[in-house]
């Protein structure tokens, strides 16, 4: 469970302080997001891996190495002096910290018997919500007393703890030697995502296909993703992606929004910290708080669907939860620099309870007719193209914040020029002028930041269109049936 919470927190704990980490390492607001993704993407890329390394080596041990594994990157994340250093720590966060929720639920099942598998699903449940819940109040409070390095730092002690826990009281169970790994669809998948991922970070301050380094991206990413392709279509024997799961719409159309809803989710929680600490000046302390009814709305929205599926048709559920994240998100489209905390805080706790309206019945209804062989590399797929999708959606949502913001710019300085009536001298609040230097360079920086907030109502929006457009895709889903043996 500690480890549980502790890869939780670490999901949403850096987010708040996102600002004084760009500060402190002198990085622009779409190089400080590649901590967030780096950590994302080799978390999916090795997520697939965890079953057949437990199968190799026996759970314990790898519970026990990706524990430690996380404990030291994370402390290492702390002491970084540079971006670089920080996405490479970050890297061995995910690389880690792929295998921390997996195999603590797996524990969970195999130390209690069959009579007692629903409480301990339950309070395993509670731990994996408690996290996100408690990561941005945390985050803000150790970054305003302490530094934004303590968000790393705090999961020294809870992982020094978990580890002695796993060490000595998780038994041994001599590994069961599963089926061999198809290494080739793995490693193909695995740098189609990791040059996709780079190509879309790096892109917009690249000038993208202007920039030899974007093109390689792009080629290796293509080449990867059509070797995956050909040789998940064409082999004969076991292939990474069972050619099955594609044939089953329920689950195909679940995996799709499940991408979607990663990115949206991610998505506004990498934006909305940025938004109120630099356009609104909130200390992070106050962000963190905002931003953490999210979590009590999934919360609340998970405990009443989880009683409701199997007596309300779950497509209903999903159309539900995502009329009220694009509900949510229209109110976002109205946010302004003079708004109070109200705003933030009614949006964040409907788009928190539609969010968790979607994901119990999205995973009973796309795993609801599935033989029970392909349970597992479904549920791991899930979970990986739900990481995939936030990575892609951070760096999306980012690299078209920085674009509106030159764009909105530009707009808004064509009618600040001495010929135009409404920029007279005297109308023209102070400190703001055309003729004076530093009335320029204050008129200037307000320019800067009603275009930056824009750029964040355009995001919104560009979201809400998303969810939108995902809603027909439930007309392609049928009713949940009996599981096939």
């Amino acid at each position: 469970m500690l480890a549980t919470i502790m890869q939780g927190v670490d999901n949403t704990i850096a987010n708040v302080a996102l600002p004084h980490m760009q500060g402190s390492l002198s990085a622009t607001q779409d190089q400080v997001a590649w901590m967030l993704t780096s950590y994302m993407v080799s978390a999916a890329i090795m997520m697939p891996l965890t079953g057949w390394l437990a199968g190799q080596f026996g759970i314990k041990y790898i519970f026990l190495v990706s524990v430690i594994g996380f404990t030291l990157c994370s402390a290492l994340a702390g002491s970084s002096t540079s971006l670089a250093q920080l996405v490479i720590y970050r890297i061995g966060q995910g690389v880690c910290g792929a295998a921390l929720v997996p195999l603590s639920q797996s524990v969970l099942l195999s130390i209690n018997p069959p009579e007692r598998h629903g409480p301990a699903m339950a309070l395993w449940g509670m731990g994996v919500m408690l996290g996100p819940i408690m990561g941005p109040a945390v985050g803000g409070w150790l970054t305003e007393y302490y530094s934004w390095r303590w968000v790393f730092y705090i999961n020294m002690p809870v992982g020094i703890v978990a580890s002695l826990g796993i060490l000595f009281f998780i038994p041994y169970n001599r590994p069961n030697r599963r089926e061999p790994f198809d290494f080739f669809g793995f490693l193909t998948l695995s740098f189609g995502i990791g040059a996709l991922q780079l190509m879309l970070d790096r892109g917009p301050r690249n000038d993208w296909f202007e920039s030899t380094e974007i093109q390689i991206e792009a080629i290796i990413a293509a080449l990867a993703f059509y070797l995956f392709i050909t040789h998940t279509i064409t082999a004969t024997d076991r292939s990474f992606l069972n050619r099955d799961l594609l044939r089953n719409p329920n689950f195909v159309t679940g995996t799709v929004l499940m991408f979607l809803i990663g990115g949206i989710l991610s998505g506004t929680l990498a934006l909305i910290p940025s938004m109120l600490q630099n356009l609104m000046e909130y200390p992070v302390m106050l962000t963190g708080f905002i931003t953490s009814p999210r979590g009590f709305g999934t919360m609340a929205a998970m405990f009443i669907v989880g009683r409701l599926i199997g007596k309300v048709d779950s497509r209903l559920l999903i159309l539900f939860g995502l009329a009220l994240t694009a509900i949510s998100l229209w109110q976002m489209t109205g946010f302004s620099l003079q708004m109070g905390t109200s705003p933030v805080l009614l949006s964040g706790l409907l788009q928190g309870f539609g969010l968790g309206c979607t994901f119990v019945p999205l995973n009973t209804l796309a795993l609801s007719n599935l033989p029970r062989p392909l349970l597992t590399q479904a549920t791991a797929l899930r979970a990986v193209m739900r990481n995939i999708g936030g990575s892609i959606g951070i760096s999306v949502l980012v690299g078209q914040l920085t674009r509106d913001t030159q764009m909105g710019h530009a707009r808004l300085v064509e009618h600040l020029r001495p010929d135009n009536p409404l920029a007279h001298p005297s109308l023209l609040p102070f400190p703001f002028s055309l003729t004076d230097p530093r009335g320029l360079v204050a008129l200037n920086a307000e320019v800067t930041r009603q275009a930056e907030m824009i750029a964040y109502i355009n995001d919104f929006a560009l979201m809400m269109a998303l969810v939108i457009a995902a809603m027909p895709l439930l007309l392609l889903v049928r009713r949940q049936a009996r599981k096939t043996q």
